[in-house]
């Protein structure tokens, strides 16, 4: 029902969503287009790096690390970011009676309004080498909604412990540091050879390549699709099952 309740209240998180972009960015020259401006360098740049030290082709590796990065970035913020959900909006929360889905919905929107200007990179990048990944490209958005739904649920399952435990922002922030290494963004996952259990059994593995492949003209496997899909369901039963445990408890952690 709080989920419901929150998409009523689509004019209120979307205006809060598209306001907090506005503030942050407020009297700069480029506005949001800096977050485009510097995706754009670091993908030039390590590309650049990497595609020398990995020994590979510069128009093969900058789309794949570029998509990559994309993908990744919006995955990564869902992660490190959502450990405020709740405590960033402690104001609200105490003065009016609103779903916590609003909150979890504005930080999904923000997140959605970056990965639109960060997008743009890609464009570029596809025009420049002269990609043209043909419908299977439509695939993406399949994959793109997964990571949105997945993303909504984890903010709130990790915007609630949070709450009640201060340090789970510092160990996640850790974790995705490490899940970087792990995953295959800037590295190719067939370079593993025999040791392929690690993007096997990486959750994030799939879910960056059911919307990564088909930006590259490829097509995610049926396993990519299999593990994504059990993902969800895990993820959406234990955010379920905590907030329905401890949604009267959120406003007096916070």
């Amino acid at each position: 029902m709080d989920f419901l309740d929150g998409l009523t209240h689509w004019r209120l998180w979307g205006s809060l969503g598209w306001n907090e972009i506005v503030q942050r960015y407020r009297r700069s020259v480029l506005g949001p287009f800096w977050l485009t401006a510097s995706m754009g360098v670091m993908v030039i740049a390590l590309g650049v790096v990497y595609a020398e030290l990995f020994q590979q082709e510069v128009d093969r590796f900058i789309p794949f690390f570029c998509s990559g990065m994309l993908v990744w970035t919006l995955m990564a913020s869902y992660l490190t970011e959502s450990g405020t959900l709740f405590t960033g909006s402690e104001c609200y929360i105490k003065q009016i009676s609103l779903p916590f889905s609003v909150y979890v919905f504005r930080f999904n929107w923000t997140k959605l309004i970056i990965f639109a200007h960060n997008f743009i990179v890609y464009l570029g990048v596809v025009i420049y080498f002269g990609i043209w990944p043909g419908s299977v490209a439509l695939l993406a958005i399949v994959g793109l909604l997964a990571i949105v739904v997945n993303g909504i649920f984890a903010s709130l399952t990790i915007g609630m412990v949070s709450a009640r435990f201060r340090d789970i922002p510092q160990v996640i922030n850790s974790l995705v540091q490490i899940l970087f290494f792990l995953t295959p963004i800037f590295w190719r996952p067939d370079a593993l050879r025999g040791h392929a259990f690690i993007t096997r059994f990486n959750p994030f593995f799939h879910l960056l390549q059911v919307a990564r492949a088909p930006l590259l003209g490829e097509m995610p496997s049926t396993e990519n699709y299999c593990a994504v899909v059990l993902i969800t369901i895990l993820n959406i039963s234990v955010s379920v099952y905590l907030l329905s445990r401890f949604r009267g408890r959120i406003a007096y952690w916070i």
